[in-house]
């Protein structure tokens, strides 16, 4: 019985994460997802009520890429703290049908709406700023789009830049990744 124990507790450290459930819609379900009605411009005014940054990530059934996201990245502690505390995520659907009702008062399915912000990959991440002109799109006001899945460390490292307002600076993404490349925690 020691052994059978000793053996859990060796698995359960190498693989201590284990990806959120799935949703009926095929899609991952963390629980620092939000559920909202995806008015954009509820979703920013309560992330901002929340001192959050609202970030928007499409997804789709059967990704791997998203899977791996889930699975390997955002689990990560010092990502999934930073995804918890500093981001009000709302996730969107590549081939959904939900109703997204944009910043500029434009209401279309996910998938239209995913086709007019020109998202093509998934997963995609629309980090959106504290305040949005207004009249323009999701797509006109994202500070930083990220398509595709990347390792721990730069995913943490966009977290963070942008929490940083990194986009308003003089130090472009990559040259702040270069200098913060120590290993995302385990």
């Amino acid at each position: 019985m020691r052994i059978l124990a000793a053996a859990f507790a060796v698995v359960a450290i190498a693989f201590p994460a284990i990806a959120a459930p799935l949703g009926d819609d095929g899609l991952h379900k963390p629980d620092w997802l939000r559920e909202t009605f995806k008015v954009m411009a509820e979703d920013l005014e309560e992330a901002s009520a929340e001192g959050k940054r609202m970030l928007v990530i499409f997804e789709q059934r059967g990704c791997i890429y998203c899977t791996k996201m889930h699975e390997e990245v955002f689990p990560t502690p010092e990502v999934n703290a930073l995804l918890r505390e500093k981001y009000f995520v709302v996730q969107m659907n590549l081939f959904g049908d939900v109703e997204v009702t944009d910043f500029d008062g434009v209401t279309l399915p996910e998938k239209e709406m995913a086709a007019r912000w020109g998202v093509l990959f998934t997963p995609t991440l629309l980090f959106m700023p504290e305040e949005v002109p207004e009249g323009g799109t999701a797509a006109e006001a994202a500070v930083v789009v990220m398509p595709g899945a990347f390792e721990k460390t730069t995913t943490r490292n966009l977290l963070t830049w942008v929490l940083e307002r990194g986009y308003d600076g003089e130090e472009h993404f990559q040259k702040y990744h270069a200098r913060n490349l120590g290993p995302a925690t385990q």
